[in-house]
């Protein structure tokens, strides 16, 4: 996993054409890397730490002038890396920015692998594994509130929490193996209640920060809907309501959606991913058929079934059938919400026996969509305790971590029930331990390390 730390890996920001184009050289040899390339009044190797200097990027074996730059100088350990670090701050666009990535790589530097730069921050001390998956939430958020989450975990607000239970239970650890020293002696260091009550107050606060994760979930990748319905019953309209755009083709011909739609809004600093699917009705075309399996793909993979009938029309015994349907499978897994369309002209409807009151909307007058809007919030957006837990879960890594290091708690405190003996009970908790580890990069293996930092940007 440790990658080799001697030949400087550069990299720049996003190709594109922009004002800046910031070019990394981080490595034992980044100022010497730096300095066959940029000329100015100090070089890189002479500067001091935290300075920054004016001068040109140039072809060393040319003499031609690539760009006008602006060299920026870290030296290690205070660098993001923690090792000697430059910054060449160019001119923005793709050719200028390549021209010098080509001259670097000429005088000794290499390309940087996707998340090299913080993988090597992780291995210099400079963040633990939580902190470095921040990094890559942060620039991935889409909302403020899952900007405010990835923030906090950088800033050490998860780390703190898991370092606190694991040094709680190390601590309980100790006790035990030194108790098992005094075995000998009939010297008691901690009564069973009193280890009972430890282990319960551990496991209880473990559980707590892993149920966290049902609502940083919805923060980190927000929540998914799938608008389902027969055809024409209004589905494209209510998405480009809610969108307040012309988003989805809208026609009077049964079937025109052959495909899933997909757009975001943002609803009290929570992204709702909406899909526009198929209509649901009896076909023998193959295209209407494979629109309707996707239907039923998205169905499966949403958090919300919005079922959308038409208003203007009693309704069907094929209407309550799909929906009967959709809850009889999903029911108490899934959100779903019964919406009449076309409430301007709503028609009689009789005999819905299907244990819900339905909502009434129109997508021509926007009628009823605020109140579509909350009850959307109000269902499937969880209200945040801060005396249950201060930290919130996001990531279902760490969610699985908790979930392991809880079970062998559990299983440690049936040991001490059952008076097994120290030595068991210490196992357990040694596993407790270990998990809570991965969370922060004590224990984790290489693999998950290497899965970790590939899902990362070039660049950071």
């Amino acid at each position: 996993m440790r990658r080799s730390p001697h030949w400087p890996p550069p990299s720049a920001s996003a190709v594109g054409i922009g004002g800046i184009a910031v070019i990394r050289i981080s490595g034992e040899h980044a100022f010497a890397a730096a300095d066959a390339v940029f000329r100015g009044s100090m070089t890189a190797a002479g500067a001091a730490s935290h300075t920054v200097h004016y001068g040109t990027v140039t072809d060393p074996v040319s003499r031609e002038t690539i760009d006008t730059v602006v060299l920026t100088v870290f030296r290690n350990p205070h660098s993001f890396t923690g090792e000697d670090v430059v910054e060449i701050s160019a001119h923005g666009g793709y050719f200028v920015a390549q021209r010098i990535l080509t001259l670097l790589y000429a005088n000794g530097a290499r390309p940087a692998a996707p998340g090299e730069f913080t993988l090597r921050a992780f291995l210099n001390g400079k963040l633990d594994l939580s902190q470095a998956e921040a990094v890559a939430d942060i620039i991935h958020a889409t909302t403020e509130r899952s900007h405010r989450a990835s923030v906090d975990q950088l800033s050490g607000k998860l780390s703190r929490a898991v370092r606190s239970l694991r040094q709680e239970i190390l601590d309980l650890c100790s006790l035990l193996e030194l108790e098992l020293d005094f075995s000998q002696e009939g010297i008691e260091l901690a009564d069973k209640n009193t280890v009972l009550s430890r282990l319960d107050t551990l496991e209880r606060s473990i559980r707590l920060l892993a149920e966290s994760y049902r609502e940083g979930r919805i923060i980190r990748e927000g929540i998914k809907v799938a608008l389902v319905g027969r055809p024409n019953a209004g589905k494209s309209s209510l998405l480009n309501a809610l969108l307040q755009e012309e988003r989805a083709i809208v026609s009077d011909i049964p079937g025109t959606t052959r495909d899933t739609i997909e757009e975001k809004i943002v609803l009290e600093g929570i992204e709702f991913l909406f899909q526009d699917t198929a209509g649901l009705r009896e076909s023998s075309d193959s295209i209407e058929v494979e629109g309707m399996r996707r239907t039923n793909k998205a169905i499966a993979a949403a958090d919300v079934i919005l079922f959308l009938l038409d208003g203007s029309i009693p309704l069907s015994n094929d209407d309550l059938e799909q929906y009967r349907t959709i809850a009889a499978q999903y029911a108490g897994s899934k959100t779903i919400l019964w919406v009449f369309n076309k409430q301007d002209v709503r028609a009689e409807q009789g005999g819905m026996e299907i244990g819900t009151d339905p909502l009434w909307i129109s997508c021509k007058s926007h009628a009823g969509l605020k109140e579509l809007k909350e009850t959307l919030v109000r269902l499937t957006i969880p209200g945040h305790d801060p005396s249950a837990s201060s930290v919130t879960i996001t990531n279902v890594r760490h969610r699985d971590a908790l979930d392991r290091a809880r079970h062998s708690i559990l299983t440690a405190r049936q040991a001490v029930a059952e008076e097994l003996g120290g030595d068991f009970v210490a196992v357990d908790l040694h596993a407790a331990v270990n998990y809570l580890g991965e969370i922060i990069g004590l224990t984790t293996p290489d693999d998950i390390l290497n899965n970790i930092f590939s899902n990362f940007c070039i660049g950071k």
